[in-house]
């Protein structure tokens, strides 16, 4: 049967079911086979909160939405244009994003009186009528796939799990995506085990097939690949990006990475992929607790390696004292904070950007940290190398703090030229630094650098190169134990001044303002740069003017940015928290900054916050 192709320019699909149905891996293939084809994405999965949440409630429901795209774009999309319910549950907790029109589709052989009822359904909605503002496939997935595996020897219930490749074949029909990248991941994936492979191969081409022969779907879609810049490209996670960023960041400064953690979401997968590559001199370590993680670390830094460990913000919590023991020996160490919501436990699996003014000043005493903020996955690579300059070149510990959004969303990455990326080479103390009265030459551990007031990294064991290390204030210099309050103060201001002496040496903030003459200025950072971006497309293209900024170094502010906020008559930030750039913008420039918030463990909507841009352009 010939069906007709229609051209979209975009569409946005969310996959959702239970934990156990596979949603993250079919979201995941869906997205491998459109970055193949071409087209721009970007990816927003959505787990359970709870490991293992009853089957078939709200609280166990895990969902993947792919925006993709013949042209560039910025999020994961507002709503869903398609909506692949495998349960009730799935269903209920979706169908509020769907807009009228959408289309969804349902597996018909889970919508059982019982999955209905623990739900909160008291009727069928595929039946009632609630659903008639929608284009509805009820398709009995689970029979069908169950149907097509008849004659291989697998179990009832192993044919039901790949019911989700069923779905995956009729999606990629449907949309027109590549096939062979799942051919090729299944036969990896289950090469070992030949009858569930060819049970998921089987279910595969059967759903791909029943997309062809159908009545129900009249015609399939195709979006066309986006123009992109020349290059390698490749699908890319931000945790992936951010790993890969600290391996490449480690050879460019010729150091081996350590990495000390304590698992903990959604960080994990950092130390799950540093873990594969040991062949790059990478080191990693799965520490009992967090405070064993960071002082593991700074261990390590001590040593002379690249130290990195990861945590979320339960954890900065117990790693904070080590940090500051970090500041105070003036060591480098790169604290990753992949921020969720809080606070306790809070929402392990939800995104938040509320660690920021913990990272600020989450330590006793006076101890700043620079912190590097990434704004998307694929800047995750370049945040993790930048991260680790600067605590490599001040000898400081850097905090990056990125998010579950960044942490697990996806894009296309251009693979870098080696050749373009920053030269990170350290020098260590190699002898005496330092000439007494007498003459003697001796190694003076607190000596600086008069340009960036860095302390010398000295490899311990180096003959001649002994000194004293703790968290007891040093002497200028010497690094002898003092307690001499003069001594004291000048360390501390000593200290503040190499933390805010970086701002000299980052990139200015940069103001996309088209028309040069825009009376308001959106300012974010971290992963608000997307939704902002996309927020702001939207008013230019209703014919009003704006201008968007965004920090990567949110401590310290690039030099420029008092220069940049007295241009405009109101600046905009919006956060995923209550408003904590904020407080240090208006408490360091004394600009009015308008706030904007939401805590809801979601990413902003582009449409939402076109809105506000709008409203606070019209009270000018």
């Amino acid at each position: 049967m010939t069906k007709q192709v229609v051209p979209l320019d975009r569409v946005i699909i969310r996959f959702a079911g239970d934990s156990g149905d596979g949603m993250q891996l079919t979201g995941d293939r869906f997205t491998s086979e459109t970055a193949t084809f071409g087209n721009d994405l970007s990816t927003l999965p959505n787990f359970p909160a709870e490991i293992r949440a009853p089957a078939g409630t709200l609280a166990g429901v895990s969902s993947f939405q792919l925006h993709f795209a013949s042209r560039d774009i910025m999020t994961p999309g507002d709503a869903p244009n398609v909506l692949v319910a495998m349960n009730p549950a799935a269903l209920k907790a979706n169908i509020a994003d769907v807009p009228r029109g959408g289309s969804i589709i349902v597996n018909t052989d889970e919508f059982t009186k019982r999955a209905l009822q623990k739900v909160g359904y008291e009727s069928n909605p595929i039946d009632d009528g609630s659903l008639d503002s929608f284009h509805v496939h009820p398709i009995a997935l689970t029979s069908m796939t169950v149907e097509a595996l008849k004659e291989f020897d697998v179990s009832k219930k192993d044919a039901e799990r790949s019911k989700n490749m069923f779905a995956l074949g009729l999606l990629c029909w449907l949309y027109n995506r590549p096939t062979d990248g799942t051919v090729q991941f299944l036969n990896q994936k289950f090469g070992k085990k030949p009858d569930i492979l060819a049970a998921n191969l089987a279910a595969f081409k059967a759903g791909h097939a029943f997309g062809e022969t159908t009545e129900d779907f009249a015609v399939s879609y195709e979006v066309k690949p986006a123009p992109m810049d020349a290059g390698t490209y490749r699908n890319i996670t931000g945790n992936t990006a951010l790993s890969y960023g600290l391996i490449a960041a480690g050879e460019l400064s010729g150091l081996p990475v350590y990495l000390g953690a304590y698992p903990i979401t959604p960080a994990s997968d950092i130390l799950h992929e540093l873990s594969k590559h040991k062949q790059f001199g990478v080191v990693t370590f799965q520490a009992e607790d967090e405070i064993a993680g960071i002082g593991a670390a700074l261990g390590a830094s001590f040593g002379g390696a690249l130290a990195i460990t990861t945590t979320s913000g339960p954890g900065i919590a117990l790693k904070s004292e080590t940090i500051g023991l970090a500041v105070s020996m003036e060591l480098p160490l790169v604290v990753i904070d992949i921020q969720r919501g809080g606070p306790s436990t809070g929402l392990p699996t939800k995104t938040e950007q509320s660690d920021l003014l913990q990272a600020m000043f989450g330590r006793n005493g006076e101890a700043p940290v620079p912190v590097v903020a990434p704004r998307s996955p694929v800047d995750c690579f370049d945040a993790a190398i930048e991260a680790c300059r600067i605590a490599t070149k001040y000898r400081t510990p850097v905090f990056l703090l990125s998010d579950g959004y960044l942490a697990n969303g996806s894009e296309p990455w251009s693979l870098p030229n080696v050749e373009d990326l920053p030269d990170l080479h350290v020098d260590f103390a190699t002898g005496p630094n330092h000439t007494l009265a007498d003459g003697t030459e001796v190694f003076w551990p607190f000596k600086r650098d008069p340009e960036t007031l860095a302390r010398p990294w000295a490899i311990p064991g180096t003959a001649g190169l002994e000194h004293r290390i703790g968290g007891i204030e040093k002497a200028d210099g010497s690094g002898n134990i003092s307690y001499d309050p003069a001594n004291h103060d000048f360390m501390v201001r000593t200290r503040q001044a190499k933390v805010d002496g970086i701002a000299n040496d980052i990139e200015p903030l940069e103001v996309d303002d088209p028309t040069g003459d825009a009376d308001v200025l959106v300012l974010g950072w971290g992963s608000t740069y997307g939704p902002i971006g996309a927020g702001c497309r939207r008013v230019r293209e209703s014919g009003l003017k704006v201008a968007q900024a965004h920090f990567r170094h949110v401590n310290p502010f690039p030099a420029n940015t008092e220069e940049v906020l007295k241009r405009y008559k109101k600046v905009l930030i919006p956060e995923m928290n209550l408003g904590q750039l904020v407080m240090l913008v208006r408490s360091k420039y004394l600009v009015d900054a308008i706030s904007y918030n939401q805590v809801r463990g979601l990413p902003f909507k582009a449409e939402e916050l076109a809105g506000v841009i709008e409203d606070v352009i019209k009270s000018v």
